[in-house]
Order: C-alpha cells, then sequence, then structure tokens
C-alpha cells in the first residue's frame, strides 16, 4: 500500500480520526459489499490528523473486531507515514460467507456511508452466499392446482426447438428443471406458469398527455412470460411509426424508439423485479419519452457508474426465471443487456437512456427527437413534414430546400471527440455529475475531464447552471 490517501470517503474507503465501534461496524459494512480499507487518525474531510499509538493499541483493535463480529473477521493492518504522522489502515476483502453481523446487527455499504440491512436485505445477502434467490423457492400459498401444464407444454415446446432434450411430460420437466421442490410449485414456476391474473405481477401502462392528463390506461396481472410481448405491445400502440421516403420502391418503417431496446428493458423489469415488494411495476408514455420503474434498486455493490461502463458482475435478483429466459432464447447472456440498451440509441442518434435508482426501486427513462423531412405515420393520421405551404413549388422544390437546410445544419455543427460524446451522454443522464464521476466513465483524468467541459462550454454545446458546488450542468446542444 502507497503511503497516501484516497481524496474522499466512498463504497471502500473510509476514514475515522481514531478507534471506536462505528470503526468496527465500517469494516463490516465493507464485508458485505466490495471489502475497503478504513484509515484511523483522518478527518472526513481527508485532513490528515495522525495519532500516537502502541502495538498492542492495535492488536487490542484487531481482537476486538474478531471477537465482536460474526462470521469472524480480522483486517489486514498497515501504518502509514503522511506528512510525518502516523495514520492506521485496516483492510478488509468483500467476505464469501454473506452477511457478517457485530453484535448481532448488519451492515451495507452505500455510498459513504454506513446503513443498517432490512430483513429482507440479510435474507438476500445469504441466498447470494449459497448461489440461490427466493424465486428458487417453494411459494408457501399456490399448489399445482395453480399451474397452467398447458402454459408449459408451450416453454418445452420452445426449448425442444432450441435444440434441448426433453422426452417427459410437464410434472417430470418441472421437477428436473427444479420449478418443483417438496411437491409444490416454486415462485419461479407460479410467476411463469400460473392459470390465471394474479395481483403478484401487476403492471400498471399508462399513455400521458402530459405529467398529470391520462388518455389511456392498462393493467397487466398475467404470467411474466405472457406479460414480455403484452407491454410491448402496448408501447408500440402508443408510439409513432415512421415512414422514410426513400425514392425506391420500397419505403423504410422505422419507429420512434428502438423495439429491440424497448424489449431489453422489458425483459430486465420481468427478470429483475422484487416481486416481494408491495410495489407495482410501471409504464408510463408521453409524447417525447417513457419512463419503466420497477420496484427492486440495484445491488449495493453495483453503482450507475458501473452499469454505464458495462464494470460488473451480473447477478440477477430471480436466478431461475433468469435461467428460463435464458435458455428460450429470450436473452442472450446475464448482464449484457444494459449494454445493448445504450448501443441501440446510440446507433439511431437518440439521447441516451437514463438510468437511476429511485424510492425502493430503479427506473430506465428512454427519450425521442424529431425528425424532420419525413413522412410521420402514427396510429391515428399520417402528415408530412418539411413539405412546402404556399403552393408554388414542386417535390424536387422541396428536395431542394431540405438538401439545402442539411447541409447549412452540417456546416453549423461543432465537432467533438469521442470522449466529449461520452461525457455529453453522462451529463444528459445525470446533470449533477462531478468531475471524478465523469472521470471513472471516460477514463481519462479529472484534470482533463476539467479541460473537455471548459471546450464543450465554449462551444455552446452545455453550459453550467448555478455555483460549481451546489449547480449542475445543461446540454444546450447535442447533435
Amino acid at each position: 500500500m502507497m503511503n497516501n490517501l484516497p481524496q474522499a470517503e466512498g463504497l471502500t474507503v473510509e476514514f475515522k480520526t481514531d478507534f471506536r465501534e462505528e470503526a468496527a461496524e465500517t469494516l463490516v459494512a465493507f464485508s458485505n459489499a466490495r471489502g475497503g480499507t478504513l484509515y484511523i487518525g483522518v478527518s472526513d474531510k481527508g485532513k490528515v490528523l495522525g495519532m500516537t499509538f502502541g502495538q498492542e493499541t492495535v492488536q487490542k483493535w484487531i481482537n476486538e473486531i474478531k471477537n465482536k463480529t460474526s462470521p469472524q473477521i480480522i483486517p489486514d493492518v498497515e501504518v502509514l507515514t503522511i506528512d510525518g504522522k502516523k495514520v492506521v489502515a485496516l483492510s478488509v476483502i468483500e467476505y464469501p460467507i454473506k452477511p457478517v453481523s457485530i453484535r448481532g446487527k448488519y451492515f451495507k455499504r452505500t455510498g459513504n456511508s454506513n446503513h443498517v440491512l432490512s430483513i429482507d436485505e440479510i435474507a438476500n445477502e445469504h441466498l447470494k452466499t449459497i448461489n440461490s434467490s427466493w424465486d428458487m423457492y417453494p411459494d408457501p400459498i399456490h399448489t399445482l392446482d395453480d399451474i397452467s401444464l398447458d402454459n408449459v407444454q408451450k416453454v418445452m415446446e420452445i426449448l425442444k426447438n432450441k435444440g434441448m432434450t426433453i422426452n417427459e411430460p410437464a410434472l417430470p420437466f418441472l421437477s428436473k428443471y427444479s420449478l418443483l421442490r417438496d411437491g409444490r410449485p416454486t415462485n419461479a414456476a407460479f410467476l411463469m406458469f400460473k392459470k390465471w391474473d394474479y395481483v403478484t405481477t401487476t403492471i400498471e401502462l399508462g399513455r400521458f398527455q402530459d405529467p398529470i392528463t391520462i388518455k389511456d390506461m392498462a393493467r397487466s396481472k398475467s404470467d411474466i412470460l405472457a406479460q414480455v410481448d403484452e407491454v410491448l405491445n402496448y408501447v408500440k400502440k402508443h408510439i409513432n411509426l415512421e415512414v422514410i421516403i426513400t425514392g425506391n420502391a420500397q419505403n423504410t418503417q422505422k419507429w420512434q424508439y428502438p423495439l429491440e431496446a424497448i424489449r431489453e428493458i422489458v425483459l430486465n423489469m420481468i427478470i429483475h423485479r422484487d416481486y416481494r415488494s408491495s410495489s407495482d411495476s410501471i409504464v408510463k408514455i408521453f409524447n417525447d419519452k417513457i419512463e419503466f420503474y420497477n420496484p427492486g434498486r440495484l445491488p449495493d455493490s453495483i453503482s450507475i457508474e458501473d452499469l454505464l461502463s458495462n464494470n460488473y458482475s451480473s447477478t440477477p435478483r430471480n436466478k431461475k426465471i433468469a435461467e428460463v429466459f435464458k435458455d428460450m432464447g429470450l436473452i442472450e447472456k446475464y448482464g449484457s443487456g444494459i449494454k445493448r440498451i445504450i448501443g441501440y440509441f446510440r446507433e439511431e442518434n437518440l439521447p441516451m437512456p437514463d438510468f437511476r435508482n429511485i424510492s425502493d426501486g430503479f427506473m430506465v427513462t428512454v427519450f425521442s427527437t424529431t425528425i424532420e423531412n419525413n413522412t410521420v405515420v402514427t396510429k391515428k393520421h399520417t402528415k408530412k413534414i418539411g413539405k412546402r405551404t404556399d403552393g408554388k413549388g414542386t417535390e424536387k422544390d422541396t428536395e431542394k430546400d431540405t438538401e439545402k437546410a442539411q447541409k447549412e445544419n452540417i456546416k453549423g455543427t461543432e465537432k467533438i471527440t469521442k470522449n466529449q460524446q461520452v461525457i455529453l451522454d453522462s451529463i444528459f443522464q445525470n446533470p449533477h455529475i462531478t468531475s471524478n464521476e465523469l472521470s471513472a466513465i471516460v477514463g481519462i483524468r479529472a484534470d482533463k475531464i476539467r479541460i473537455n467541459l471548459s471546450k464543450l462550454k465554449a462551444k455552446g454545446i452545455i453550459e453550467r447552471i448555478g455555483a460549481d458546488r451546489g449547480g449542475y450542468w445543461k446540454v444546450v446542444n447535442n447533435t
């Protein structure tokens, strides 16, 4: 370990002026997350205060941590000399058996602070440790009478077409797939094959004229396999379909949003939903955006930055559901969906989707832009964009005007670098993002980030709203 300090506290770093029980709680929280280092003799602002101690003092701390924790954790110790002052660094790795407790309390690391684990979170950590999840356990309420064997048979046929060898009837198939345990359907089996609509899987669907005016609404309580197409069809019903006139024998059709991305978002909602939550999944469709809300936040070990940079290991909340969906070919591989969603929107030159934890769940918001000089076809009407209204021009004249406008637009567009485009996408997603956070996403130093921000600001592409501390960035032109 080098004799210097990280710049600030975070998921894996904390500063303490001295050793108290809160210090041991931090090491427990680190053990329940990615591991981390606690620096004793440093203020919470990162100022080195130093401390005086003997060899027995440090050993006493270690014994206290060992005796108060279960399973027992023993930190690595290193004494650092920084600016002539002594600092003790206590480091722990992510513990393989979770959750770790101290005096019967369980803590998790969220950002730069510790929080007490809820009962559900304690159970989830234990299930992950034994490579299991809630959906793999028997449903305590429902029985085989609540399962549609016809629905099971449909899935069996899909798996056969995918090359799987399935010769047994439906019930033995469920047992072989670990979807029956002790003669009862698992939670996954009920959610995928239930006979009737049930409140557990409720997804609220709405088309909004504005934030408070609803034009259309629907509700899905079907089995989660049927819900994939139900939600996708509802979205298609309420978004625009563009017909691009190419001059060839066939014109090109293009949806307002890339449907492959929308399908990925819907699949992620259904697979990763926390079905124990009393909250419903919600899809809100507006004129220029769609919001997808799902009960169940990101794991504390995965930040939004990790998600965007694909720097994380996927741990499905519902492992058995994810396995079946993967075998059916509905998803390609665990953890690749977000990367593909972002890629689809970039290919269409649409704004980057917004991903964020919100309340007790996770929300994805996608945005559309107006495409000019094309024919826009909706479910209710067709309109021509870019057509002359003075009655004097011809279609050829219109095409010349369009070409001239496009050239003028290109001439007035500032060129930006690849790194600057990533910065723009990140600001669009999170206007309050900091230089250090952008540095982690883009992969360049924070001072280089600040130089690029100044260049984008000088070009009139972004502007700073408010003070450096407490303000935010606004994208003025993301063409």
